[in-house]
């Protein structure tokens, strides 16, 4: 998120050998931070006896987050960055051997910028069920062994219900926003329809009242592929030898989900049926320039992240539903207090532009600059993290009000 594919850097049409060496040498079993591994600038919260949709219960947990700024006396600056569904805590920041990417939204973070550190106290949290210091799959249980496939089935609404225990930790009783983009905006939505007392201003950016069935379908392709590798052996590789852990079901994974954050046309764009290495793909040794880049995306994503956290997350993906118990979506989003930014993708084929269209028509009263904001952007999905410089100022609009 690199930008991330909802987090990876706009990549050169072609991957050069000095980027493909930095590949070389078999890829670890999981990608997970793990204890004893540099905590770089990840602090960590308790969580207790988290009751779950299911009616299941958490007993113990950690939240891992990071923090920039600084808060005032009664806290009241506090500013809450969720993350995508393959981001972390790092919002921003350079990459280093305690963060495998540099922030997801850097330029956007920071003194002076439109979330402005001077001002603002911003904290960003690793989900629930991700893989980056928060308790997720590849974490130990009580046993002493990982999870892996045996941790619990988690929803969006347990994601945010973690957070809020998170934020009673560290003393916060009202965020003055919560922003949120693509499954970071769902967490966001329900954040202000759960605890609307709880915020004060809130930024929805490419992420849609509901995971539609297109979404879930497109999902769980993408966890067949994971779940048919060998290598998975039902959720139980995490003693395996770097190169005999689940990493081509994962890296094809998230070749699949590359094709969903960007545009069609940006990628012919960018492409179109050049040659990798001028090299013939025609039924010679060659490939397509378009391939080695999902190669390339699909490789490196094995070294930062966990193929039963991808599962565990996708799934909390496709729990999302606003309506949920709550009568309507209409109903659901009459419960929001906040001021709202909801700010759409043109090119978003993952989240199209109807369902922000859903969120803002709801809120009507509430939303900042009185309408649904488009971003024009050939990038798809992950305009709303390439597309800083008309996403910045739309924040900061929010942060304003």
């Amino acid at each position: 998120m690199e930008f991330q594919s909802s987090e990876d850097s706009v990549a050169s049409a072609f991957i050069t050998e000095e980027l493909s060496r930095q590949l070389i040498g078999r890829p670890p079993a999981t990608g997970a931070w793990r204890d004893g591994d540099p905590s770089g600038d990840r602090q960590f919260a308790p969580i207790t006896n988290l009751k779950l949709e299911n009616g299941r219960e958490l007993a113990s947990a950690r939240i891992a987050f990071e923090t920039w700024g600084e808060p005032n006396a009664d806290k009241s600056n506090a500013v809450l960055v969720l993350h995508a569904l393959t981001g972390d805590s790092h919002a921003t920041g350079p990459a280093s051997k305690s963060h495998p990417t540099e922030g997801w939204w850097n330029g956007i973070i920071g003194p002076g910028l439109a979330i402005d550190t001077d001002k603002w106290w911003v904290l960003s949290p690793n989900m629930l069920g991700g893989c980056q210091g928060s308790t997720g799959p590849a974490s130990l249980a009580s046993n002493g062994i990982e999870y892996g496939s045996n941790f619990e089935f988690i929803t969006i609404r347990d994601q945010v219900n973690a957070q809020k225990q998170f934020a009673e930790q560290i003393g916060v009783s009202r965020w003055a926003a919560v922003i949120g983009g693509s499954m970071g905006g769902m967490q966001a939505l329900e954040w202000a329809i759960e605890y609307p007392d709880s915020v004060e201003r809130l930024a929805v950016l490419a992420a849609p009242p509901v995971s539609s069935a297109d979404h879930i379908a497109l999902n769980s392709v993408q966890v067949e592929a994971v779940m048919t590798d060998p290598a998975f052996n039902q959720g139980h590789y995490y003693d395996a030898k770097p190169g005999f852990g689940p990493h081509r079901g994962l890296a094809l994974a998230r070749r699949m989900a590359l094709l969903n954050y960007r545009s069609p046309s940006e990628l012919n764009e960018r492409f179109e049926r050049t040659w990798q290495s001028n090299v013939n793909p025609l039924g010679g040794s060659g490939r397509f320039a378009v391939e080695s880049y999902l190669d390339f995306h699909g490789n490196k994503f094995t070294r930062r992240f966990d193929a039963n956290s991808y599962i565990t997350l996708v799934n909390a993906m496709n729990s999302h539903d606003i309506s949920r118990g709550r009568e309507s979506i209409a109903a659901a989003l009459a419960k929001i207090t906040a001021s709202v930014l909801v700010v759409g993708i043109s090119s978003d084929r993952l989240f199209p532009i109807e369902g922000q269209r859903v969120i803002a028509e709801g809120i009507k009263s509430k939303l900042v600059g009185n309408k649904l904001h488009v971003v024009e952007s050939a990038y798809g999905h992950d305009g709303f993290l390439i597309e800083r410089e008309t996403v910045g100022p739309l924040l900061q609009q929010l942060l304003d009000s």
